[in-house]
């Protein structure tokens, strides 16, 4: 008997960590059905080091979360879905753009706030975007010779 309690406590257990596991892939990734939260698209020419689940900060503080990234065959930009907090208001005229977290820290969306007393409606889009900047090809650009 003592010997089928153990086994239901140990697979308890078991579940119980598996459960946590699971809720904690389901937020790092953005596969969440939380409802407190709207969507935002924005157009980079690049998103080099962004993946799906990377955070959306507006002054340092995570505010969302990069949802997915595809890319317009005709325009050749990368698409991004972005999820925003319900209580944080964007204004229209803000921009977002890649960036990092130092010299060879993971990539992030940064949305600077503009000055417009509009707000961008759920499923609105970005009009300013900066895309990643190639911190090599810098280098080059700046270090490199001249070829006259």
């Amino acid at each position: 008997m003592a010997n089928n309690v153990s086994e239901t406590l140990i697979g308890a257990v078991v579940l119980t960590v598996a459960g946590s596991f699971l809720y904690y892939a389901m937020q790092t990734s953005g596969f969440s059905a939380d409802t407190s939260q709207y969507s935002l698209s924005a157009s980079f020419r690049s998103v080099a080091g962004l993946n799906v689940g990377s955070d959306v900060k507006l002054s340092g503080v995570k505010v969302g979360t990069l949802t997915s990234i595809t890319l317009d065959p005709d325009t050749y930009q990368a698409i991004t879905r972005v999820s925003i907090d319900n209580d944080v208001l964007i204004p229209d005229d803000a921009e977002i753009k890649v960036s990092t977290d130092g010299l060879l820290g993971s990539a992030y969306l940064e949305v600077t706030a503009g000055g417009s007393p509009f707000m961008l409606e759920p499923n609105g889009e970005f009009i300013y975007t900066q895309g990643a900047v190639n911190l090599l090809n810098l280098l080059l650009k700046f270090g490199g010779s001249d070829d006259k």
